[in-house]
């Protein structure tokens, strides 16, 4: 019986940096394997994460022939998640491919046929869903700490022409299109680089209250602010839910929003200083419950991601165990991420 499963990396950028490094914290997974068009990258992947040089491809179509590996994490530009996505169907590999999974709806009814068909496993990584802190949170709310979930309010902004030095983002003194989040060809735009979160955030509290018809929510109030290079650099909507879930998303490339959400509760008030990664975290409650909640993190969140996918790999299931985000999820997901710029 199979105990472990071997991984294999689709573009070795920064952030297949920060999920390669993870797999020293993971209990049932190895980094078998790595592809780039970048020799130069590969050759530093290699010596940092120690993998066996014959694992270590130029094209990323031989990765995918290979055999052994089980799943193949997908970290390219937004713009070449669809086309990758099809060629790992195409050849039987488990896929996880980085938010957002889609940035248009042109190949996802074909791309979902051939999983069903195929029978295979895909998973869209919003790390943030298997981390202590969002289990935390599930938990206080079925547990009625703030009564039924009505409401809340999400951010997620980061004024990337200052020194400010957000999740990551390197420091910017002038917009430049060739940066993959400026560069529409790329998929560039906040919406679908940090607004996905709010709204995926969002989607999970609402589905705490019963299933989403994602055919039904409406987005209200949308205020879209272009800039010089085409994408959308700041974004506002309300959401309302078909079970009566209200959220207001704001996400911005020009201010500094922060990144808490607020959720409003019958009963209560949760307040969430960074849902997406905080160390520590802290999660306060006001109302029913007054108390700060301190939960801790492994030094890598993708660890947490890395073991419950490979966990839903080895117990052979298909779709993603709650709360991991299925097929249906991204397609949904995107619709509304769509119709927000659009």
């Amino acid at each position: 019986m199979q105990n472990n499963i071997n991984w294999g990396i689709i573009g070795l950028g920064n952030v297949a940096s920060g999920f390669a490094d993870a797999f020293k914290e993971s209990n049932n997974s190895e980094l078998k394997g790595i592809s780039s068009n970048n020799l130069d990258k590969i050759k530093l992947f290699q010596e940092k994460f120690n993998i066996d040089k014959n694992y270590c491809f130029d094209n990323y179509e031989n990765l995918l022939k290979c055999e052994d590996i089980d799943i193949v994490y997908i970290a390219l530009p937004n713009s070449m998640h669809q086309e990758w996505i099809l060629k790992s169907i195409k050849n039987r590999k488990k896929v996880l491919v980085e938010k957002p999974a889609f940035i248009s709806l042109s190949e996802i009814k074909n791309i979902k046929q051939q999983i069903d068909e195929k029978k295979l496993y895909f998973a869209e990584g919003f790390m943030y869903r298997h981390t202590p802190q969002t289990i935390k949170i599930l938990d206080l709310i079925k547990n009625k700490s703030i009564g039924i979930p009505k409401s809340m309010v999400s951010n997620f902004g980061v004024n990337l022409l200052t020194k400010k030095n957000i999740f990551g983002f390197k420091k910017k003194k002038k917009i430049n299109i060739e940066n993959r989040l400026f560069n529409k060809d790329l998929g560039g735009g906040v919406v679908f680089d940090l607004g996905c979160y709010t709204v995926s955030l969002s989607i999970l509290i609402a589905s705490t209250i019963s299933k989403i018809n994602f055919d039904n929510i409406k987005i209200l109030d949308k205020k879209i602010e272009i800039g010089s290079t085409n994408v959308d650099i700041d974004a506002r909507a309300r959401l309302d839910f078909d079970n009566g879930f209200v959220s207001l998303v704001n996400t911005s490339f020009l201010e500094d929003l922060g990144t808490e959400t607020i959720i409003y509760g019958t009963e209560g008030i949760m307040k969430v200083k960074d849902p997406w990664r905080s160390e520590p975290s802290i999660i306060s409650l006001e109302g029913k419950i007054n108390k700060e909640i301190e939960v801790k993190f492994n030094s890598n969140i993708f660890s947490y991601e890395i073991n419950a996918i490979s966990k839903d790999i080895l117990e052979e299931r298909l779709i993603p165990n709650f709360p991991g985000v299925t097929i249906d999820e991204s397609i949904g997901l995107t619709k509304i991420l769509q119709n927000w710029i659009n």
